[in-house]
């Protein structure tokens, strides 16, 4: 009996141990003193050019753009949220180019 019992516990330790050894190590919780990485900027990068004029909203209406729905207008697209705002805008454009930010200046 005490030699299944030394065998019970040997192989309880020795599990603990195993199983110990093999708990997955969590990431250093980020602080001043100890950045997670030294490759990620501290400030996020400002918007570049292009995000910056990016057309979000029809001229005409105001509603969201659909990308397929657009014309070009002094080499720039123009995008719209639906085919009958192209004509409107083709009878004067001049009168929305305020509302584009592809032709803010």
């Amino acid at each position: 009996m005490k030699n299944g019992m030394k065998f019970i516990i040997v192989a309880v330790l020795v599990g603990i141990i195993l199983l110990a050894g093999c708990k997955k190590q969590s990431s250093p919780i980020p602080t001043p003193a100890n950045p997670v990485s030294q490759t990620q900027p501290a400030v996020p990068a400002a918007p570049t050019a292009s995000a910056a004029v990016e057309q979000t909203t029809c001229p005409i209406r105001g509603e969201a753009i659909d990308k397929n729905v657009f014309v070009e207008y002094q080499g720039k697209k123009v995008y719209f949220c639906c085919k009958a705002c192209i004509a409107e805008f083709e009878k004067a454009p001049e009168k929305y180019l305020s509302k584009l930010p592809q032709f803010a200046k």
